[in-house]
């Protein structure tokens, strides 16, 4: 605790404790850097600096805001739950653990993080940094990707978390892990808790913790359509609600199946998705992006529609190039925007 106090990083949601603060934080700081996360801290707390606000918001202007972030479900989750809270909870956030983790998004991780930080609920945080830590301190040999490890780390947590201060026990030991106790070259000369650690002291450092290595990431080839009308507006559509950015927009398109060449998947898809015959034109770019579990290469044409009306479940728009900035698209569209403001720029 005294390194902790000695050593902690000027974050800013560190600055003013309360539940609302260190609950955007800790959505946030999931899958996320430290680094990454401070900038849209700032301008998410500037839109919305409390749950009403957040909860008032339209979920497009939520997304908007978490735009580039990335696991677009965190703030779809925390904006059902901001609402869950104002009608169920009278605006107040839930200060018991159990009815907090029934709330829309909030796991055992979020539930532990934010109810020791902010109320001192004697609840252990469990994430990578902290597996690691503990992995190395204890000596386990146990495979930290596996759901019984995590279980075991819980429990011997729970046995040393200090009671009086839960939420610097959990901030000191994932801020070691973050800082000194790191995969790769971890500082152990610098670590307070080397002369216990039996991973150091058994020359064991390097080999833990074990985890199972992830197999190939595959790659998927996709093609969109840049739909364009006579006025240069361009169509795009919003996808499903749910899953992989739900609720964004993008261009309309998708995967190549076997064998199939570039622009006849283009035609495939945008009668399959809008019910419309497409003539393909210029080439856009190509670029590659890479997702969680999977990346893709992505290539875009200009296109125009040659016959049928668009119909679609989906949600559509026309949008001019000035538009685009209104409304949130994931980061790989956003890699075609460069291309696409200076074709339409120079015409």
């Amino acid at each position: 605790m005294l390194w902790f106090e000695a050593n902690r990083r000027d974050l800013p949601w560190r600055r003013e404790r309360n539940r609302y603060r260190v609950w955007i934080s800790e959505v946030m700081l999931q899958q996320t850097r430290v680094d990454t996360v401070i900038g849209y801290f700032h301008r998410f707390l500037g839109r919305f600096p409390d749950i009403r606000s957040l909860a008032d918001a339209d979920q497009q202007d939520v997304l908007k805001l978490w735009e580039g972030l990335g696991y677009y479900g965190r703030a779809r989750n925390l904006h059902k739950a901001a609402g869950v809270v104002m009608s169920e909870y009278g605006g107040l956030i839930p200060d018991n653990p159990a009815a907090f983790r029934k709330l829309p998004g909030v796991g055992d991780y979020i539930c532990a993080a934010v109810m020791s930080i902010a109320d001192g609920h004697p609840l252990p945080v469990v994430d990578g940094n902290v597996l690691r830590v503990t992995a190395r301190y204890f000596g386990l040999a146990d495979d930290i990707a596996k759901t019984a490890t995590r279980k075991t780390v819980t429990n011997l947590l729970q046995q040393h978390i200090a009671s009086d201060q839960p939420g610097n026990f959990n901030e000191a030991m994932m801020e070691l892990g973050a800082t000194v106790c790191t995969p790769k070259n971890p500082n152990c000369e610098g670590c307070p808790l080397r002369n216990s650690c039996v991973a150091f002291n058994q020359d064991r450092v390097a080999e833990l913790p074990v985890k199972t290595k992830a197999g190939p990431v595959p790659e998927h080839r996709i093609v969109v359509a840049v739909i364009r009308d006579e006025n240069n507006r361009m169509l795009v559509q919003q996808r499903p609600p749910e899953g992989l950015l739900g609720g964004l927009w993008e261009f309309p398109g998708g995967k190549l199946e076997d064998g199939e060449a570039l622009t006849d998947a283009l035609v495939r898809e945008c009668r399959e998705e809008l019910g419309v015959t497409v003539a393909v034109g210029n080439e856009i770019d190509t670029i590659r992006h890479a997702y969680t579990h999977f990346k893709i290469k992505l290539t875009a044409y200009w296109c125009t529609i040659a016959d049928g009306a668009v119909t679609t479940k989906l949600p559509t728009k026309w949008i001019t190039v000035d538009e685009i900035k209104e409304l949130p698209f994931p980061k790989a569209n956003h890699k075609l925007f460069p291309m696409i403001h200076k074709t339409l720029r120079c015409q």
